[in-house]
């Protein structure tokens, strides 16, 4: 059934309703997905960063799963949605706080760009909260478009991010 390979970022600042910590909404977001057709195959080191842009929300706890689905790209996004909407997300402001954020990376390393949709995920190659949790995972990815390995994307990340890898 789970034929597509898929690479997932998901992270949050504000703690969800009823849980205890920003991770533990996270953690329990990924819970939900087998339920939904996507089904976990690793999650990496979690990771605490800066708001990107610099704002003085709180850090980031991200991190990056690897994940495979039958659905397509469009099915994959729409359960992402659901999911984040379930955590009690709302799409108002970009780059706001949010107690879910959980982005379509990567889909079988294809191109794609329909109805609000764009694989890979655009920005992702200038991300530190995507490169280095991705690398961690997958350390011979390689971006779609642009043909270079996640190494690479790493080793010209803008300095200035602040990221440190949680215990």
């Amino acid at each position: 059934m789970s034929n597509n390979r898929l690479f997932l970022g998901i992270g949050a600042n504000l703690v969800p309703d009823g849980f205890q910590s920003v991770r533990e909404g996270c953690e329990a977001a990924i819970a939900l997905m087998p339920a939904l057709g996507i089904d976990v195959e690793k999650v990496s080191p979690w990771y605490e960063t800066a708001p990107v842009p610099v704002s003085d929300q709180p850090w980031f706890v991200n991190a990056v799963i690897a994940a495979r689905s039958a659905m397509p790209a469009a099915s994959v996004l729409a359960a992402l949605h659901q999911i984040e909407a379930k955590f009690g997300r709302t799409r108002s402001v970009r780059n706001e706080a949010r107690v879910l954020d959980i982005d379509l990376l990567d889909y079988d390393g294809q191109l794609l760009e329909e109805g609000g949709l764009t694989i890979p995920h655009p920005r992702l190659d200038q991300r530190a909260f995507v490169l280095l949790p991705l690398r961690d995972l997958s350390p011979d990815w390689v971006h779609p478009q642009s043909g270079q390995t996640v190494r690479d994307l790493v080793a010209k990340l803008d300095p200035e991010q602040q990221i440190r890898r949680m215990v």
